[in-house]
């Protein structure tokens, strides 16, 4: 189904999980580019179908003074340099009605962030560009209350609908991952995936920066496998430490290839 979403994605009949994998936001052309090159080399080397992510900029954030972006369309340009130079789909984030059309003539794949999930105008100003929509479920919801957001894209012409879980609010500072809902988003026939950095973020902290346990990161992706996802979404970053934005639960970029070793092991298993 992704193939015919994206007819220029690579390696659809490898019989692997897709991955969608970049920097959480664009930080700079040197920071993109450097994760560009090196996921694509580990996933054409594995056979891979990838899509390169990353936020243009980021307005959901805990303190008025943490890092939004380097400039929407100077980020925006950046992004259509790598499906211009590197031949991969690519996905940035939308968090209002009037990115969906901005952001459209950039990019292959709108995504509207989880807390997002249910602002119908934003949906819909998504589906209206005709570009593939990726919803993220709701920390608030079930698998099965996505169906509507899905319905929603469909009801204003545009069946390209991917859904991707993140995990459930556990308390104030943490979320935890039921893997039911993947299959429950199955039902809705549309591809879903699991994000397997945001749904380790420990939010809400006293400090105003998201902690995270990025050493999970393997553990979510191996369930996540086994009960029929079908793409994977990862945020990585060269140097956590230092990134603007989700450091404490992104993958560092040197320990990206092992893990799609084991995952692909895993998935020809099953």
């Amino acid at each position: 189904m992704i193939k015919s979403f994206l007819p220029e994605i690579k390696h659809t009949d490898s019989g692997n999980f897709f991955l969608i994998a970049g920097p959480c936001v664009v930080e700079s052309r040197e920071n993109v580019f450097e994760v560009a090159e090196k996921v694509i080399a580990i996933t054409e080397k594995l056979k891979i179908p990838y899509i390169f992510k990353s936020s243009f900029k980021k307005a959901n954030r805990t303190k008025g003074g943490s890092f939004m972006g380097i400039g929407d369309e100077k980020a925006l340009e950046i992004l259509a340099e790598v499906k211009a130079k590197f031949g991969v789909p690519v996905v940035t984030d939308i968090h209002e009605s009037q990115d969906a059309a901005f952001a459209a003539r950039y990019v292959d794949i709108l995504q509207i962030p989880a807390f997002l999930c249910r602002q119908t105008d934003l949906l819909v100003a998504a589906a209206n560009t005709g570009k593939v929509v990726n919803v993220k479920k709701g920390q608030f919801l079930s698998g099965e209350a996505m169906k509507f957001a899905v319905d929603k894209i469909v009801d204003a012409g545009n069946k390209k609908v991917m859904l991707t879980d993140r995990g459930n609010s556990f308390g104030y500072t943490d979320l935890v991952v039921d893997y039911r809902n993947i299959p429950a988003m199955k039902e809705t026939g549309v591809p879903v995936i699991m994000d397997c950095t945001h749904s380790l973020q420990q939010p809400n902290q006293a400090s105003g920066v998201s902690g995270g346990k990025p050493e999970l990161i393997e553990t979510i992706a191996k369930a996540a496998i086994a009960v029929g996802a079908d793409g994977l979404f990862i945020e990585t970053h060269p140097n956590p430490s230092i990134a603007k934005s989700d450091g404490a639960n992104m993958l560092k970029l040197d320990y990206l290839e092992d893990l799609m070793v084991k995952l692909v092991r895993l998935r020809q298993a099953l």
